[in-house]
């Protein structure tokens, strides 16, 4: 069954949510007025209703911004307006599990595909998505409609067909057990040049002995009906007819057929058209040859089941058949002669759910044709959608039989579908969609807090206070809509505009509205004008390392306000000593001062990271100096020498040096025990290792 979509959406829905996606940050883009106007702009934009949220000079515009932008502003995250798009389902039947010999449901009963009714909210620029399951039932009812070429050169066609009521009832009964069969047939206009429109040719448009009948453009002969016997009595009552050109006027009988439900009796279950010819056909524009100009309507025009306006409508368009045919869920089969293969088979490829079967000379093998197209048909399931609304648009992914899944184009089809075969989801991601499911577009176009607003409130002068501000009503500016449009620029209130009686209005970053400084936007989003004379900005403070604020602060007014632990006017100092700390825990090895992270040494004779390295000092090798407070040192006092602590002759020992002692420029050699260098400066002892 083909999927066939239908689209219900509310009116206020083709007006909103359309806005071009600018490049950029789209929320300041938009330069949004209200909150309604904010949530348009973009799914990721907010609209910040905290009354005190604007700086000075800050338009209404920058309450609207991206969320995580608004909460680093300084806006309470309960107080920014960002609604979300949702759905509900109002019908969910399951699909219909029965087998063949059941019992016998009509139609309506019968459900291939759910859920039958959605209801969705769409926000502008988020993506809704939910799941259809399609499910193709056994034993599902077919209407089969027959529409015959009835010109001359069918004539051995026509003996063929005559039977084919019963015997197509025998094989459909494989298939179905609830199926219905019509017939109709066709020749051409009825005016010049295609029929020759003398007395007698009217009455037999045959030569010689040939008994035809009168010409015609389109006729029903039989309504859909289950009596197979009826088919054949009506059918072989039928006489050949005849016309002077090869194309045929099929195209204004399908028409026909398709629009004229009532008439043909069509049911609300699989619709089958069989178009039989062995020729070409008419479309539109070929009706002038005829003297026909005007387009034709796409009505239905039949009175006593023939077609009364051929000589008044010209031939239908392809794009106007498929049109009707889809809008009626008309699945067609075109069994033609090999001759003409290759033009329905190009005629195929541009009417969705149609097959092209090779009729033999004299229509012998119709039933077995009928039967492969309608199994190649049947095993298709395609979703379509109707036009969609300005500004919605709709994707498909399809899971299939065997785990084939399709995105783009071919995400709208499953193929290979057996009877009781079940897709398993096809995922619809819409900005807005629907299907022969029902859905109805609901559109976000204004925010929550637009309900609470308060018309002419005494914040507003003239306008509507809403979502922390005020909306002006046509005509009227300033940001309490204190002022005329038209009265926005004069000389009074520029001046209240230039800072300390200055030549420059509002510090020339900003325009003066209703005598109040509206500071300009930048190219970049994030970069701001502020201040009562848009004199401040938050872009033009110190830098470091080619960073504002050296990356540890932010700027206002042209001042860095440095992140905790940092100072400076571009916040590149940091407080943290941790980076000056020796390896005896004092900072700067208590021999300089740290500043900015970096210690500054302060005893001429100390360098390095934090002032431990002595180069000058006597005899001491660089690589192998220990500084320790004089005071915890555990020691003999010997004379001049000490005796250190086993840990720092190890250490010495381990470097394979042997231990020296200095005792205030003294040396002393100890006779047994490892020797040590001693230098004492106030109360500090550098040990160093000698070789």
């Amino acid at each position: 069954m083909d999927l066939k979509l239908l689209l219900i959406s509310t009116l206020l829905g083709l007006f909103c949510c359309s806005n071009a996606q600018k490049e950029g940050n789209e929320c300041i883009n938009a330069n949004a007025k209200y909150c309604g106007e904010c949530i348009q702009a973009g799914a990721k934009c907010g609209w910040c209703t905290d009354p005190n949220f604007l700086k000075q000079g800050e338009t209404v515009s920058t309450r609207c911004d991206e969320l995580d932008s608004l909460i680093k502003r300084g806006c309470d995250k309960a107080m920014i307006e960002n609604p979300h798009g949702e759905q509900k389902t109002l019908k969910n039947k399951p699909v219909t599990h029965r087998k063949k010999g059941a019992e016998k449901l009509d139609p309506e009963d019968i459900t291939q595909i759910k859920p039958q009714k959605l209801s969705l909210t769409l926000r502008s620029g988020e993506p809704q998505s939910f799941d259809l399951t399609f499910k193709r039932a056994e034993d599902y009812p077919i209407d089969l409609y027959y529409l015959m070429d009835l010109s001359y050169s069918m004539k051995d066609d026509l003996e063929n067909v005559k039977n084919l009521g019963t015997s197509l009832m025998l094989e459909m009964e494989k298939i179905t057990s609830d199926f219905k069969i019509g017939f109709g047939s066709f020749v051409e206009k009825t005016v010049m040049p295609y029929i020759s429109t003398t007395p007698a040719k009217l009455l037999n448009p045959c030569t010689g002995d040939q008994n035809c009948t009168s010409p015609f453009s389109y006729k029903n002969v039989l309504n859909l009906t289950s009596d197979g016997k009826k088919f054949n009595t009506l059918v072989g009552q039928q006489h050949i007819s005849g016309n002077l050109d090869s194309p045929e006027g099929g195209f204004d009988a399908i028409m026909q057929v398709a629009v004229c439900g009532d008439q043909i009796g069509w049911r609300n279950v699989t619709r089958l058209l069989v178009f039989s010819t062995d020729a070409g056909f008419h479309f539109a524009g070929d009706g002038k040859l005829g003297g026909i100009v005007l387009p034709n309507d796409g009505k239905c025009h039949l009175e006593n089941n023939m077609y009364t306006m051929s000589h008044y409508y010209d031939y239908p368009s392809i794009a106007h058949l498929v049109q009707k045919l889809s809008d009626n869920n008309i699945q067609t089969i075109f069994a033609v002669t090999e001759e003409f293969q290759p033009v329905y088979q190009e005629l195929k490829n541009l009417i969705p759910k149609s097959a092209v079967g090779t009729l033999s000379a004299n229509s012998s093998n119709v039933i077995n044709l009928i039967i492969d197209a309608y199994n190649s048909l049947s095993s298709e399931v395609i979703l379509e959608n109707s036009k969609l609304p300005e500004g919605v648009t709709i994707a498909y992914t399809s899971h299939c039989k065997n785990g084939v899944v399709s995105e783009g184009e071919n995400g709208r089809k499953c193929s290979n579908i057996s009877i009781g075969d079940e897709t398993d989801t096809i995922k619809i991601k819409p900005l807005g969609f629907t299907e022969e499911v029902e859905i109805t577009l609901n559109f976000i176009c204004e925010c929550e807090c637009h309900k609470d607003g308060i018309k002419n409130s005494p914040l507003c002068h003239n306008g509507t206070y809403e979502c922390g501000a005020c909306k002006c009503n046509e005509g009227r500016v300033g940001r309490q809509c204190e002022c005329s449009s038209n009265d926005v620029a004069t000389e009074d209130m520029d001046r209240t505009c230039r800072k300390d009686n200055g030549t420059d209005i509002c510090s020339n970053n900003g325009d003066c509205v209703c005598g109040t400084c509206e500071c300009k936007k930048r190219d970049n989003p994030e970069e701001r004008y502020s201040g009562q004379y848009c004199e401040c900005d938050n872009f033009n403070c110190d830098r470091s390392g080619n960073k504002l604020c050296g990356g540890h602060g932010r700027c206002e007014c042209r001042v860095c306000i440095c992140d905790p632990m940092w100072t400076g006017s571009a916040c590149d100092c940091s407080l943290d000593n941790s980076t000056c700390m020796a390896s005896n825990k004092q900072i700067c090895n208590g021999r300089g001062t740290c500043e900015c992270g970096t210690c500054k040494c302060t005893d001429p004779k100390f360098q390095g990271p934090t002032c431990e390295t002595c180069p000058t000092c006597p005899g001491v090798s660089q690589n192998s100096l220990f500084l320790f407070p004089w005071t915890v040192l555990p020691h003999i006092s010997f004379g001049c020498g000490l005796y250190l602590s086993s840990l720092i002759v190890q250490r010495c020992h381990s470097a394979g040096i042997a231990l020296q002692s200095l005792c205030r420029g003294g040396i002393i050699t100890a006779n047994k025990s490892p020797t040590i260098l001693l230098h004492l400066k106030e109360h500090y002892a550098i040990l160093g290792c000698y070789a």
